[in-house]
């Protein structure tokens, strides 16, 4: 699947606070914890629990999420297809933080050990 720039900018405008309840119902539904799911946020953004719910009230686009993120170093090692796109491939680099982000939920859910999730 070719990304496009429509589809990188509709991407950015979305707010992470309306994609957040879906993370945590994807995850609880597998029997993760919420607390899983802020580690896993933690590890790739370096936001805390505090500071996630901050951005959370803020209503803040994935633009503007991704923008105040410190990106994990490691965050290259995710690789791999999610919602068709293969992650590796993906050139606009908001797109391809928001798709890491998927990726990691998506592994939590699939019930990978956190090591492997966190690319330890």
């Amino acid at each position: 699947m070719k990304e496009n720039e429509k589809h990188n900018e509709r991407i950015a405008k979305i707010t992470f606070a309306s994609v957040y309840p879906h993370y945590i119902t994807k995850v609880e539904s597998k029997g993760r914890t919420i607390e899983e799911l802020h580690q896993v946020i933690a590890w790739l953004t370096g936001f805390d629990k505090i500071k996630l719910q901050e951005l959370i009230d803020e209503k803040v686009t994935f633009e503007v999420f991704f923008d105040r993120a410190k990106l994990n170093p490691n965050a290259q090692l995710i690789k791999g297809v999610i919602c068709g796109y293969r992650i590796e491939e993906i050139e606009n680099t908001l797109t391809r933080n928001v798709r890491y982000l998927d990726k990691l939920v998506d592994e939590l859910a699939k019930g990978k050990k956190m090591e492997k999730i966190l690319r330890q």
